[in-house]
């Protein structure tokens, strides 16, 4: 029974401190209330009613805090994954509707089954192929899609797309349905929203302190949406043909089968639950990752991986779509205290109440006010920052940045992120395929040796000592050979040839052969090649292949024995 309680109950529970619900109970009802606007304005980012993003703060929330990593991560309705389920789910059902309400939750379950499956599989070595660039790149395409989405809730305008080209076309031409009240209401409140997000040193820190201003500032969108009640309901806004979104359904999400397409299309949405996951796993392990390093916990990836796809298959049940960790709801998370995910459990059941007491209350809402929450958080996703360091420290993973930027704009979110991917993946093989080979000397009176274009080295007549820098295989092979043979042409006088492996990994068979003909290549030249600090397993590699059998000169232990043996000869 014992061990079947430890694999059931999870260690922050049987090990939980009275000491830490106070503050776990205080940040949970303070992220509770906070995102309640977001979560509805992510819903109808994602297509759906707004009271769907009520749905997605609850069962996911409860699985994750069950079995999830990290012990502060908020996960919940985030605004990548929520267009990318619009954006998926377009071709396939009209938005608000039922049938796309269960589509979406089939989505969640699909992400969360290829999730889940990864984990199973140990696959949390993937997030490394994910490079900063392209990771940065697509979610700051992906912010100004969705800036460009939530137009049509500021002007009332049906704006439609996939891309920046299919958003402005429809913009243009269905101008003339802009309704100015809602436009006034929308551009005020996102006036205010930005200059509450980005102006707090002069909005509030100018007159409140420190702690005063911080609650100020996110405190004000919850108060903004207050005020937009009342005078919604004062000076009648419906009536007027401002959108509102109206009574909210009453009571929790209910088990529900999603619905299930035939053979065909479902496969044709594998593509799409495979880039969301990625995206989902991505994102989150980074948030997770960073909070367990700063509170000095562990961080499991495979335990992430396993941890978000039962929170997404729960959901996709129950009325949820696809969920990650979030970045800002974390912050806040934590800033308020949360030691526990027992404070995820206190968000939930704000949530609950939310649905269970105000969802009348929450009728008179503008749309115009959801739409410009979106918008004003969603700027700081726009990472140029990032663009910025990777162009002046590495262009490669600045290439990546601006082709999954570019690419989301142009093609969508997914042709996007591919685009992005297979540009960061040609960076990383065009790099391999450049290996640093330099030449080096031996520094004055020890047994260290260094470039020769960086230190001042003693060389030998006879001698050409070459460092090769990367491991060999099929795709540096040729550039590693000829650089030898031109390092060969500048030093004709050597007539012994070092290449030290100390940072050769790996050497295949391609880059085997490469070796073997080069040391043909020198047996006719009356020259010899040598080896040294070739690595143990590396060794075993080719101890017993034609490549040391054939050598035309020694595998020496260290580079200090090999020029202490040859540089007489």
């Amino acid at each position: 029974m014992t061990s079947i309680a430890a694999r059931l109950i999870p260690t922050w529970l049987r090990q939980y401190q009275l000491a830490a619900l106070p503050t776990d109970v205080i940040a949970g009802l303070v992220v509770g209330v906070l995102v309640i606007p977001q979560s509805l304005g992510y819903a109808v980012l994602a297509g759906l009613p707004p009271v769907y993003g009520l749905y997605a703060a609850i069962v996911p929330v409860i699985v994750y805090a069950w079995l999830g990593s990290s012990n502060v991560q908020a996960v919940g309705p985030v605004a990548i994954t929520a267009i990318m389920t619009a954006s998926s789910l377009l071709p396939y059902a009209e938005q608000g509707t039922e049938q796309y309400a269960l589509m979406a939750s089939l989505l969640a379950l699909m992400v969360g089954s290829l999730l889940w499956i990864a984990g199973r599989l140990k696959l949390g070595w993937i997030m490394q192929f994910i490079s900063r660039g392209v990771s940065a790149g697509f979610v700051s395409g992906a912010a100004v899609l969705i800036f460009v989405s939530q137009l049509k809730y500021l002007t009332d305008i049906p704006i439609a797309g996939s891309s920046l080209i299919g958003y402005l076309s429809t913009m243009q031409l269905y101008a003339r349905q802009l309704h100015p009240l809602t436009l006034l209401i929308g551009v005020i409140a996102f006036a205010l929203l930005v200059a509450n997000r980005y102006g707090s040193k002069w909005v509030w820190r100018t007159w409140l302190s420190s702690s005063s201003a911080k609650w100020a500032e996110r405190l004000f969108p919850l108060i903004l949406l207050g005020i937009a009640i009342l005078l919604s309901m004062a000076l009648h806004w419906d009536a007027r043909g401002v959108a509102t979104i109206g009574n909210i359904p009453q009571g929790l999400p209910r088990f529900t089968l999603p619905h299930i397409p035939d053979i065909q299309e479902a496969l044709k949405l594998l593509p799409t639950a495979g880039l969301m996951a990625l995206i989902i796993f991505v994102s989150s392990s980074s948030v997770a990752s960073t909070y367990a390093r700063l509170r000095g916990e562990k961080f499991d990836a495979n335990r992430e991986l396993t941890g978000l796809g039962l929170a997404n298959l729960s959901g996709g049940l129950f009325q949820s779509f696809a969920v990650a960790g979030g970045f800002s709801r974390t912050a806040i998370n934590v800033d308020s205290g949360a030691k526990t995910p027992l404070a995820s459990l206190m968000t939930v059941l704000v949530m609950i109440a939310a649905l269970i007491a105000f969802n009348s209350a929450l009728a008179p809402l503008p749309y115009a006010l959801l739409g410009a929450t979106i918008m004003a958080s969603i700027i700081g996703l726009i990472d140029i920052a990032t663009l910025k360091s990777a162009w002046q420290r590495d262009r490669l993973d600045g290439a990546s940045f601006i082709a999954a930027f570019v690419g989301v704009l142009i093609f969508g979110l997914n042709t996007g992120l591919v685009i992005g991917l297979m540009v960061s993946f040609a960076s990383l093989i065009w790099q391999s395929s450049q290996p640093h080979v330099a030449i080096v000397g031996q520094l004055a009176g020890t047994g260290h040796f260094r470039n020769i274009n960086r230190h001042d080295v003693v060389t030998f007549h006879n001698l050409l000592m070459l460092r090769i820098d990367e491991s060999l295989f099929f795709g540096n092979s040729e550039s590693v050979h000829r650089r030898i043979l031109n390092a060969l042409q500048q030093y004709p006088e050597a007539h012994e040839l070092i290449l030290i492996m100390a940072a050769v990994n790996h050497i295949d068979l391609t880059a085997q052969e490469m070796l073997s003909t080069l040391n043909q290549e020198l047996a006719l030249q009356n020259k010899h090649l040598h080896f040294s600090f070739i690595k143990g397993p590396v060794m075993d590699v080719i101890e017993h292949t034609p490549l040391i059998a054939e050598l035309s000169g020694q595998v020496y232990l260290s580079t200090m024995d090999a020029v202490n043996a040859l540089k007489q000869i």
